[in-house]
């Protein structure tokens, strides 16, 4: 009951409106149908684009309405997208298999001892023009990846970097230049 007095009950029905459509979406084997699937229920997905076994979470907040992807890219297996705020995936993104893409940070209820010292944070994540994200990489709140941007296998991405380079590590550094 303590979760539904924090989110109210509009969310809640939300939630429970968006876990029943998760159920048949994960039902859909093919990936021409779960993109059909989620632009449905108002997820914008470009032409050409491949969505494997990916997961999303907190669609009670923005909804698939916060989910934007171009043409010609590609999500992989096993891959988690935080829609409590916008993700954005502009045209030719490939992001390999179980990458975490997070749009908010929160330790727990309003009354939980650490929320005074780490404050709940929420931004959308944008992955733009040509950008390769490796796999298990994070990609926290707020973080823009400029175009062209090759990010290594098991990074963590936490802040901008320039366009044209390959970032890698743990938090993500430029390795160089392209």
């Amino acid at each position: 009951m303590k979760a539904l007095q924090e989110i109210g009950i509009k969310k809640a029905f939300k939630f429970v409106f968006y876990s029943i459509i998760m159920v048949f979406y994960s039902l859909m084997l093919f990936p021409q149908l779960r993109v059909r699937f989620l632009r449905l229920f108002g997820a914008k997905i470009g032409n050409n684009t491949i969505i494997h076994n990916v997961k999303f979470f907190n669609y009670y907040r923005r909804g698939l309405e916060g989910l934007q992807i171009g043409d010609n890219c590609f999500i992989g297996d096993e891959t988690l997208i935080d829609l409590a705020e916008a993700v954005i995936l502009e045209s030719n993104v490939t992001i390999a298999e179980r990458v975490m893409i997070l749009t908010h940070t929160n330790v727990g209820y309003k009354d939980h001892p650490l929320q005074k010292y780490y404050p709940p944070t929420s931004g959308r994540v944008r992955i733009m023009e040509g950008a390769f994200i490796g796999a298990n990489t994070t990609i926290l709140p707020s973080v823009t990846i400029l175009p062209m941007t090759f990010v290594a296998a098991m990074s963590l991405v936490n802040k901008d970097h320039p366009g044209k380079s390959v970032i890698g590590g743990v938090p993500a550094k430029i390795i160089k230049g392209l």
